[in-house]
């Protein structure tokens, strides 16, 4: 294809009307009734003076320190939350075994699951064949603790210390029952891939606070148990279609945080700075032929990447740490790609304006040997996690850092495979399981929600997906109905068509 077949493929139909190219375009534009110059093409952002579905209604923005957010959306209400801080246990979390107590299962090990309490649930392949369905109960010991009330496993004793400071959804649920469809459903709000996930929208409604650093932070943990790791791909924390900057920016766990990050080997800064000069030039050139908004996210990634030469390395220099933070986090911390030390990390970038941090941990999926894998996944997780909340909390910044943990899905209360006293598996379950939050708004010390004796059922207050992503934006300051972008004609969301509700209730 040559250079100018290329062109004309890049121009959009709405480039080429807009340009007069074609009057019999414009007259049937004209004779449909539609403005020629209607304002950016679709899919693009919208101008300063041309507010898109996310700025209307009156809501003005809101400043930061008193200036405007650069890129932002303005809200819609107070926002409780400036910072998120998501962390993924990717395999879906056993609730059963960690905060849905259920002593009564006691009496029934080894017993067939009601077809009552069933009532035709959609199994997977991995346990559809079965000839039984025998009630695993969990093997581990729960006690109580706060002023709560909260019931937590024993294998997760930080946590246990800090349930007055977390919110406790145990009635979450969703359609999706394998891994693929269920942590993209969780992340983007859609069980089909391409949608932007949640980062991007906080990116894209919030804008930055940090010129030097990107507005969304995505680190992978390792897991010390890695016997049924689950794949975690790049386009989970895809822009989808919103502009690309809003897109996650992945830290890797060893080597250079960045590749690239450093100079190449006799390439002078100064060098460095002419090369990209030029390259911003041909790009502007570019922009302005074709018409193309990403072109503009180019030019702003490639400054950003080369003002990240100065402020990722001090970022990931740990030396000035003192002491008594790896005695709060754990001696893990000390070392990169461990979940205690992404946590630090996480708290690091917050403080230097990182608006989304997200940190997927892997090996939750127990469809064997319980017994085995789970201390293994709660010690590499639970002293990190109480840490960071504490250690928000003493610097200031919990009250505006929503803290969320969790998976995409739960775990089943009968047993895949062999069933012991001592050890069991568990398969997926979409119909209930549990997260908790904590810090930006939520309100501490809650329990919300409820399952029944088999933890197979939400008896009281269920929370969707869609609710779980409405609450979140509503504590950013954002109506999930009103913060949507143009695309493919039309207004589209991160909660979708379908009903979505906030979950006033858990809210401080």
């Amino acid at each position: 294809m040559t250079p100018f077949e290329q062109w004309v493929r890049l121009e959009t139909r709405r480039q080429f009307f807009a340009r007069g190219a074609s009057v019999l375009g414009a007259a049937a534009l004209a004779s449909l009734g539609q403005p020629l110059f209607a304002g950016p093409a679709e899919g693009s952002a919208p101008s300063s003076n041309e507010p898109s579905a996310a700025t209307q209604g009156g809501a003005s923005a809101e400043g930061v320190r008193g200036q405007a957010r650069p890129g932002a959306a303005p809200r819609h209400f107070p926002a409780k939350a400036e910072h998120i801080i998501y962390l993924h246990m990717v395999g879906g979390p056993s609730q059963i075994d960690l905060f849905d107590y259920k002593p009564k299962m006691v009496e029934f090990f080894d017993k067939e699951l009601p077809d009552s309490v069933r009532m035709g649930q959609r199994l997977t392949t991995m346990t559809s064949g079965q000839a039984r369905f025998p009630i695993a109960p969990s093997k581990y010991k729960f006690e109580r603790h706060g002023q709560s009330g909260m019931w937590v496993c024993e294998l997760l004793p930080h946590t246990a210390k800090m349930v007055d400071d977390l919110c406790f959804i145990r009635s979450m649920h969703t359609e999706a029952i394998n891994h693929e469809p269920a942590i993209t459903y969780i992340q983007t709000g859609n069980q089909i891939t391409g949608r932007p996930c949640i980062g991007a929208w906080v990116s894209y409604g919030l804008g930055t606070l940090n010129d030097n650093l990107p507005t969304f932070v995505v680190l992978v943990a390792k897991s010390t148990n890695t016997e049924q790791v689950q794949a975690i791909a790049a386009r989970l924390w895809s822009a989808g279609y919103l502009p690309g900057q809003h897109a996650g920016v992945a830290l890797r766990s060893g080597g250079d945080p960045i590749l690239y990050i450093n100079d190449p080997p006799g390439v002078p800064r100064n060098v460095r700075r002419l090369t990209l000069d030029g390259i911003r030039e041909l790009n502007e050139i570019t922009a302005r032929t074709v018409g193309d908004p990403e072109t503009h996210t180019r030019i702003e990634q490639y400054e950003l990447a080369f003002r990240m030469q100065a402020s990722v390395p001090e970022l990931v220099d740990l030396a000035g740490e003192p002491e008594s933070t790896y005695t709060l986090y754990g001696d893990e911390a000390r070392k990169p790609g461990t979940f205690a030390h992404s946590a630090l990390l996480a708290r690091r970038l917050v403080e230097r304006g990182v608006r989304f941090v997200q940190i997927y941990h892997n090996n939750w999926d127990h469809h064997a040997n319980v017994a085995g894998r789970m201390p293994a996944q709660c010690k590499d997780v639970d002293q990190p996690c109480y840490a960071l909340v504490q250690d928000l909390k003493r610097r200031g910044l919990l009250e505006k850092t929503l803290v969320i943990w969790g998976g995409e899905f739960g775990r089943t209360i009968y047993t895949q495979g062999t069933l012991t006293k001592e050890n069991y598996g568990r398969d997926h379950h979409p119909r209930c399981f549990t997260i908790w939050m904590a810090g930006g708004g939520i309100r501490p010390g809650t329990i919300y929600g409820e399952t029944d004796d088999f933890s197979y059922n939400i008896t009281a207050d269920p929370v969707h997906l869609r609710d779980f992503h409405a609450t979140i934006l509503k504590l950013l300051g954002y109506d999930h109905e009103r913060l949507t972008y143009r695309y493919l004609g039309l207004d589209q969301r991160l909660t979708g068509v379908e009903k979505a509700k906030v979950i006033d209730r858990i809210l401080a």
